[in-house]
């Protein structure tokens, strides 16, 4: 890779971040996949699992010509670099060799959104029976709980879930 070579975060379709990442490993160009261990949610096992630290992107290293880029892109299960309509952001070399540091400690990490929500706020529930349901932030129920204000054919109904199940849609996407 070239002297100039930044990090990018790449999205990636749901459950691929393994996938991509090693196919872009294989194709010779620097990757990085975050990953801490973590609880199985399955009721039947007690099992510690490998899990993203980010879920749904890998970092990779790339020069911000589109050429040295379309290969990323075409790996299967890539979906996009982040960025905006100039084109893609690179990620800050500081911030990856900090989660290369955080992330080679052998100690469980304990990770979160420092996205506070207010009321209002766009959401989207991300596990249980109403995942991809989008709704609106209501309020802080307490106990690790939040309440999301739901439109339902014109009217609304307010769905009590797990904060950690539930994040914001950023500005962009709502």
């Amino acid at each position: 890779m070239k002297d100039n070579a930044l990090w990018f975060a790449l999205l990636t379709r749901s459950n691929f971040e393994q996938t991509v990442y090693s196919r872009i490993c294989k194709k010779q160009i620097e990757a990085f996949l975050p990953s801490t261990r973590k609880p199985s949610k399955r009721k039947d096992r007690k099992l510690m699992i490998e899990a993203p630290l980010f879920p749904g992107y890998v970092f990779v290293k790339s020069t911000m010509a589109p050429v040295d880029q379309l290969p990323i892109l075409k790996t299967v299960g890539a979906v996009r670099l982040l960025g905006n309509s100039a084109g893609p952001i690179p990620v800050p070399d500081r911030q990856i060799e900090s989660l290369k540091l955080l992330t080679s400690v052998t100690q469980n990490l304990v990770t979160g959104s420092i996205i506070e929500l207010k009321k209002g706020d766009p959401v989207i529930i991300l596990e249980g029976p109403m995942a991809g349901l989008k709704g609106e932030f209501f309020e802080h129920k307490g106990k690790g709980r939040v309440i999301i204000k739901v439109d339902l054919l014109g009217r609304y109904a307010g769905v009590e879930v797990d904060s950690d199940k539930v994040e914001k849609i950023p500005d962009l996407l709502s």
